[in-house]
């Protein structure tokens, strides 16, 4: 999964010092770290910028495959597949904007928040009713659950 504009609202809050704050939704929390392990999913996180903000929320939701500072999603999404032993065509992907059209491409299973960029919504399997930040992960997983859950 992407990060902004996907597990948060995309606003990058940013100080005299850098980026300072990121809201993230409870409710994809809860979905990750509580719904994913009882599907037998492990989730990762594929971001184009680098946070220490999303590297302490990875690591509070139990999320150890982080990717970020990614220019090349795609590339990274070969990588987690291949150390996790499965292929592209059998995982699931949600992102929002142009930097996610390749891994939705890979992928056997695709999302996007409701806000999600046009270009992303044609390519989508499934286009999510809340928009990003505000349980469309959550969203997701329980529509993958629903699919094609145990």
């Amino acid at each position: 999964m992407d990060v902004d504009g996907t597990l948060t609202d995309g606003k990058i809050y940013m100080g005299k010092d850098g980026e300072t704050m990121k809201a993230f939704d409870v409710k994809d929390g809860y979905g990750i770290a509580q719904i994913l392990p009882k599907l037998g999913i492990i989730p990762v996180i594929i971001t184009g910028r680098r946070s220490q903000i999303v590297a302490n929320r990875s690591k509070e939701l139990g999320i150890t495959e982080l990717y970020q500072g990614v220019s090349d999603k795609a590339g990274a999404l070969r990588k987690a597949a291949a150390k996790l032993g499965c292929e592209c065509r059998n995982a699931a992907y949600i992102g929002d904007d142009l930097n996610d059209l390749e891994c939705m491409e890979l992928c056997g299973l695709t999302a996007c928040p409701a806000d999600g960029a046009a270009q992303v919504k044609a390519k989508a399997d499934y286009i999510c009713r809340a928009n990003g930040g505000s349980g469309a992960v959550r969203e997701f997983i329980e529509y993958i659950g629903e699919k094609y859950g145990k």
